[in-house]
Parts: structure tokens; sequence; C-alpha cells
């Protein structure tokens, strides 16, 4: 399986609450949270990766390239208009067979990317799946509405359990069909899959952080703190 990450996005939130370094440099518990999807990929055993970044976000690269040389990695540089527009740029670049794309921003335990990974394997080959939690940790939650099997009714809504965490694993024949046209966003495209009678599941991954905002970052260094072991004491907002 490649792995493809979406880190083009202007952070613009982030900035406004006093970081200066580009999005996918920000750090939680230390590390930036490039890194930390990174690290989830190798731990998943996905060593082949495709990144999106924009044109302000050159330092992002270097920073890639340095830490992780043993990588087979592919580094697009480009400023998109939106979500799925970078989710294309890099569908293009992933080639054949399998493939799991994450979004930078989305935080979450390794050991529950890991246990997620195993779970896509479960789902029949063509299917796409979607890692759903039920930690609402975003102003403008995706909701999505499951079966009993864990195929996904539907997508979108005021309220729901369920919300999309990020992370998809899409398969060669239905990322060919991310080109489609009249679609704004990748939340747009997500819901026409399941409108359209795709096969679309949702793997639940318990703890899931969109950081967007200070409140975000504050919020996965708590769980940080979990994940390593040591004592849970929020220390504020390390900028």
């Amino acid at each position: 399986m490649k792995g493809g990450i979406i880190a083009a996005g202007a952070g613009s939130r982030l900035r406004q609450a006093g970081w200066t370094v580009p999005k996918p440099l920000v750090e939680v518990a230390g590390l930036p949270l490039i890194g930390r999807v990174i690290r989830n990929f190798r731990a998943a055993g996905i060593t082949s990766l495709v990144i999106i970044f924009n044109e302000e976000e050159r330092d992002c690269e270097s920073w890639v390239r340095s830490q992780y040389p043993d990588l087979d990695l592919r580094v697009l540089v480009k400023t998109t208009a939106s979500s799925l527009e970078s989710f294309r740029e890099v569908c293009a670049l992933l080639g054949s067979g399998p493939a799991l794309i994450s979004t930078v921003d989305a935080w979450c335990p390794e050991e529950e990317f890991v246990a997620f990974v195993k779970a896509v394997r479960q789902y029949p080959p063509d299917a796409t799946v979607l890692a759903v939690t039920p930690l609402v940790a975003d102003e403008r939650p995706l909701w999505v509405a499951m079966n009993p099997d864990g195929r996904i009714t539907c997508i979108g809504g005021d309220s729901g359990s369920l919300v999309t965490a990020g992370m998809y694993a899409v398969p060669e024949r239905v990322r060919r069909l991310s080109s489609v046209s009249g679609l704004g966003r990748l939340r747009e495209f997500l819901s026409r899959l399941v409108a359209e009678g795709e096969q679309v599941y949702g793997a639940v991954i318990p703890n899931v952080v969109d950081v967007d905002r200070a409140e975000d970052v504050a919020l996965a260094e708590v769980m940080a703190r979990k994940e390593a072991g040591t004592a849970v004491k929020p220390q504020g907002v390390v900028k």
C-alpha cells in the first residue's frame, strides 16, 4: 500500500493564533504534524509516500527530506484552490494499487492508526474506507451514518454520532474518479461516492483531532501525553 499526505492548506487559523511556522511544522509534543503522520505511516509499514505542500511551505520539503532520507518519497510543491484539488494532485502521483491518503492535520495515536490500516485490509479491495471517529473536535464536522456492517449510507447532515477523520483508503479505480467536474471540495466528492452507490465503508478510530485551532493543538498534546504513558496535565498552548 502506498501513502499520500495532503499538506497544502494555508493554516490560517493557527497563524491567527500566533504560530509563525507553516502548518505542517506546527509541533505537538515536540514533533511537527507532518512528522507525526509520517511516523504513523511507517508504523503501519507504508514507506512509499506522496506529499503535497503549498508554495509557501518549501521549508517543509527540506525538513522532510532531511529527517527521512530512507523513504521512497515524492514531493509536489503547489498551491491549490481546495482540498479536493490537493487530493487529485496526490492521486495522480500514486500510480497503481491500493493507497491510503491522510490530511496532515489528522492527529491520532500511532496504535490507532495502525489498527485502522489493518481494518482497511479486511474490506473488499475495490471499496473506499474512511476513518471515522466519535471525537468531534471540529467547527464544521462532516457527519456520517453507517449500517451495522460498516457501510456508509450518508455523508453530511447536521448531527450524528460519527464524523470523518481525515484519512481515506481509496482504490485505484476510485482515485481516477476524483477528476469529475462540478465539485469544489473533497467532502463533496466523498458524498457523491455514497450517493452514487459506491462501496464506501467507515472504520472507527476512537481518538483523532483535526488540528486547525489553538485548542486542537492543546487537545492533541493531552492525547500525546496519554500515549506516552505520562501524567496528563494540560500545559496550555505552546507556540
